[in-house]
């Protein structure tokens, strides 16, 4: 195999506690889910998989089947810890907004 059989990226996870991107070099043609597994990411952190938890190719959500292009960043998703509607909801009844602080003018 040539060097234009393989292309390079990245496979990210992070939790609050720790935050890891990898780059790995992987044969043309790898998807995302075998790009986890190449990786070794799995063996830093092992509550995820790459058949189990979503995946997404900077911030976007792709299948876990989808090819790999040279540069492609692959993340690996967590559980949300809270419903963003309920999070909204009782921060409404506070009189408060999610995100940063607007501006008055």
């Amino acid at each position: 195999m040539t060097s234009d059989d393989f292309l390079t990226v990245e496979v990210a996870y992070a939790t609050p506690e720790k935050q890891l991107i990898l780059k790995v070099e992987v044969p043309a043609g790898t998807t995302a889910a075998e790009a986890v597994r190449l990786s070794g990411i799995e063996e830093h952190f092992p509550e995820i998989s790459a058949d189990g938890n979503p995946l997404g190719i900077f911030g976007r959500k792709i299948k876990a089947g989808q090819e790999l292009k040279a540069g492609d960043r692959v993340e690996i998703y967590r559980a949300l810890t809270a419903d963003p509607k309920v999070v909204r909801r009782e921060l409404a009844k506070l009189g408060k907004t999610m995100g940063k602080a607007r501006k008055k003018d």
